[in-house]
C-alpha cells in the first residue's frame, strides 16, 4: 500500500474516531444520560424507539416523560436535540421512530403517526411520572402528537408543535381547550405556512384564523405572550425563531423555547438555562463521522483495484475525447441545467404515474427514481447524438468512453466486487461505529443509516433504477466531457464534475430561499418538500462525483463507478424514506 494511501486511511478512520467521542459526548452529556434501545410492541407491528433516562431516575423516583417524533421522512435521530436537553433537565424522554419511518415497522401514517400507542408507552413506564407527561413533534410528528392526545386526553400535561399545526392532514382539530397547554413554535420561514396554519407566508402565522381560533382569540397573535391558564390547561403561546422548517430542530433558539414551554408546564427541572444547550456537539460529532467514513471510500477504492486478481479489472486512464470547444461547453450548460429544470416537474409527476407496490412502496424514492430515469433517457439521448456526430464507430470509441469489458465476464465481475467490497467495507465501518457509539453518520438531514433486513429487501427494488442512472452519468462524464486537462489531473476533474454536479443545485436552492426570506414563500409554495429533499442533493452529488471520478481514474472504466454509486446512493436513499406499503 502506498504512502499516501495509509495516510488518506489514517485521516479517515481518525475522524471517525474523534466524530464518534465528541458525538458520543454530545449525545449522552458525557455519560450522565443513558440511552437505550427499545421497541414497543402494538397490533400494528413493532415501533423502534430511543429511551434518554436522566441519572437518578429510578421506578421509586420517577420523572416526567415527553414523547418526541420526528417529522416526515425523517428518523428518531433528528430529534436528539430536543432529547438531549429534555433528559439534562430531568425528563424521561422517548424518541421514535414514527411507523414505516427509521426501524419502525411499516406502513406511515399507521396508528395516528405511531403516536398514541408510543404515549401508552411512556404513560405505563415505571420510570415516568405518569401525571407530568409532555408531547413534542416536529412537522408531521406534531400530527402524531395531537393524534395521541385526541386518544389518550387524559394521559399528558402539555404540547409543542414544532414546525406543525393542529387539523392538518387528518390531525385531529384545536381548539381553545384542545390540546392541553399548547406551545406553538413555528419558525417565521417555515415552508410549509400553507399546510400547516393555511397562510400565503410563513411570517403571517400570527393573524392565521385558523392558529387564532386554536388560541381563543380573533386578534393577531402576540408572539412569547402566553394566553389562557397552565392550571386549566388552557396555556397557549407562539414562537418564531428565524429559521426554517428543517432548520427548527437544528435551531438554538428553537430548542431553547421547546425546553422552557416543556418545563413550565410540567414541572421540570429549570435549574439550567433554556440556552445552556449541548446538542450541537452531538450534530458535530456525526457530520465528523460522515466526513471520515467519505474519505474511507478512495483508498478503500484504490486498495481492492490493486488487490490480487482483481487488479485485472483496472488498466490506464484512456485517452480523452472531449475537446473545450463549443459543443463541449454547450454539452457542460445541458448538464448543469436539465436536472434542476426538470426537478420539480418530474418529482411531482411520480405521485400520478408510479403506484406504490411491494416492490416500489417508497413514494418519495419513487419521485427520485422517475427524475433519475427521466434524466438518464436525455443523457442517453444527447449522448448518442454526440457519438454519431463526432464520426465515430462504437466498437472504436468504446474504449476511449470506459465502456470496454477487458476479458469480458471476468472483467465485470471483478469490477463488481471491487465497488461491493468497497460498499461492505463501510458498512462494517459503520456497524462498528453504531456498536461502540450507538450513533450514524449524519449532517442536518442527511444521515446515513444502517439498513435493516427490510431496507435491503426494498432496495433490491429499486437498484436497478438507480444503476442505469449512475451508468448514464458515467458514459456523460468520462465519455463525452472528459477533456485532456481532466485526464491528467485527478484533482482537477474530481473538482470539475463535482461543481458541475453539485453547483447547480446550490445555485437552486439560493433562489428558491433567497425568494423565501425575500417574502415568506418559497417561489411554487406547494414544492416545499421537494425544496427541502435537495438539501440532501447537495451533499449526495458531491460524493457521486468525488466517488465516480476517482473510480474512473483508479480503474480505466465506468463500471466500479456505475455499480458502486448505485449500491452506496440506494442504500442511503431507501433507509432514510418512509415505507408506504405494508410489507
Amino acid at each position: 500500500m502506498n504512502r499516501k494511501r495509509l495516510v488518506l486511511f489514517g485521516v479517515a478512520l481518525g475522524l471517525i474516531l474523534v466524530g464518534g467521542v465528541v458525538g458520543w459526548w454530545g449525545h449522552t452529556d458525557g455519560g450522565d444520560l443513558t440511552i437505550r434501545e427499545t421497541q414497543i410492541e402494538t397490533d400494528g407491528g413493532t415501533i423502534d424507539a430511543y429511551l434518554y433516562v436522566p441519572p437518578g431516575v429510578t421506578p421509586d423516583d420517577p420523572a416526567p416523560g415527553v414523547l418526541a417524533t420526528h417529522g416526515y421522512i425523517n428518523s428518531k435521530e433528528t430529534q436528539a436535540p430536543f432529547a438531549i436537553e429534555l433528559a439534562r433537565r430531568g425528563h424521561v424522554v422517548l424518541a421514535i421512530d414514527q411507523t414505516g419511518h427509521g426501524y419502525s415497522d411499516p406502513p406511515a401514517f399507521s396508528q395516528g403517526w405511531g403516536g398514541p400507542p408510543a404515549l401508552a408507552y411512556l404513560a405505563d413506564h415505571e420510570l415516568v411520572d405518569e401525571d407530568r407527561i409532555a408531547l413534542e413533534g416536529h412537522s408531521m410528528g406534531g400530527w402524531a402528537s395531537v393524534a395521541a392526545a385526541a386518544t389518550y386526553p387524559d394521559r399528558y400535561e402539555s404540547m409543542v408543535l414544532a414546525g406543525s399545526s393542529t387539523g392538518s392532514s387528518g390531525a385531529p382539530p384545536g381548539n381553545a381547550t384542545f390540546p392541553r397547554n399548547l406551545g406553538v413554535v413555528y419558525a417565521e420561514y417555515d415552508e410549509f405556512h400553507w399546510l400547516m396554519w393555511e397562510t400565503e407566508t410563513a411570517p403571517a402565522a400570527p393573524e392565521s384564523e385558523k392558529l387564532q381560533s386554536v388560541f381563543g382569540t380573533d386578534e393577531r397573535i402576540e408572539t412569547g405572550r402566553t394566553y389562557g391558564d397552565i392550571e386549566s390547561g388552557t396555556a397557549r403561546a407562539l414562537y418564531q425563531p428565524g429559521t426554517t422548517h428543517p432548520g427548527t430542530h437544528h435551531s438554538p433558539t428553537a430548542v431553547g423555547q421547546v425546553v422552557e414551554w416543556i418545563e413550565r408546564t410540567t414541572g421540570g427541572d429549570t435549574s439550567l438555562d433554556p440556552d445552556d444547550q449541548i446538542w450541537h456537539w452531538k450534530e458535530l460529532g456525526t457530520a465528523v463521522a460522515l466526513l471520515g467514513g467519505f474519505l474511507f471510500l478512495f483508498p478503500t477504492i484504490g486498495t481492492l483495484s490493486e488487490a490480487g486478481a482483481l487488479s485485472a479489472a483496472t488498466r490506464s486512464v484512456p485517452e480523452p475525447v472531449a475537446e473545450r470547444d463549443r459543443g463541449w461547453l454547450v454539452s457542460v450548460a445541458l448538464t448543469a441545467l436539465l436536472p434542476v429544470v426538470t426537478y420539480y416537474p418530474l418529482m411531482l409527476l411520480a405521485g400520478q404515474v408510479m403506484p406504490l407496490t411491494p416492490v416500489t412502496p417508497q413514494n418519495e424514492t419513487n419521485s427520485i427514481v422517475l427524475w433519475i430515469l427521466g434524466n438518464a433517457a436525455i443523457i442517453a439521448v444527447l449522448f448518442g447524438v454526440w457519438h454519431v456526430r463526432s464520426d465515430r464507430t462504437f466498437a472504436a470509441a468504446r474504449d476511449r468512453y470506459g465502456l470496454d469489458a477487458g476479458d469480458g465476464a471476468g472483467t465485470l465481475g471483478r469490477s463488481v466486487a471491487i465497488a461491493g467490497g468497497t460498499a461492505l467495507a463501510l458498512l462494517a465501518l459503520l456497524f462498528a461505529f453504531d456498536a461502540v457509539f450507538g450513533l450514524d453518520f449524519r449532517v442536518w438531514v442527511l444521515g446515513l443509516k444502517l439498513p435493516s433486513a427490510l431496507h435491503v429487501r426494498i432496495a433490491a427494488g429499486y437498484f436497478p433504477a438507480f444503476l442505469a442512472f449512475f451508468f448514464a452519468l458515467e458514459l456523460l462524464l468520462h465519455g463525452r466531457l472528459r477533456t485532456p486537462a481532466a485526464t491528467d489531473s485527478l484533482p482537477r476533474a474530481i473538482a470539475g464534475n463535482v461543481g458541475l454536479l453539485a453547483g447547480p443545485f446550490v445555485g437552486f436552492l439560493a433562489v428558491q430561499y433567497g425568494w423565501l426570506f425575500a417574502t415568506g414563500a418559497l417561489p411554487v409554495p406547494i414544492t416545499a418538500l421537494q425544496a427541502i429533499i435537495a438539501f440532501q442533493f447537495v451533499g449526495v452529488l458531491v460524493g457521486v462525483g468525488a466517488v465516480s471520478t476517482y473510480s474512473f481514474h483508479r480503474t480505466g472504466r465506468v463500471w466500479v463507478g456505475a455499480v458502486l454509486n448505485a449500491l452506496f446512493v440506494t442504500w442511503l436513499v431507501v433507509a432514510s424514506q418512509a415505507t408506504h406499503v405494508p410489507l
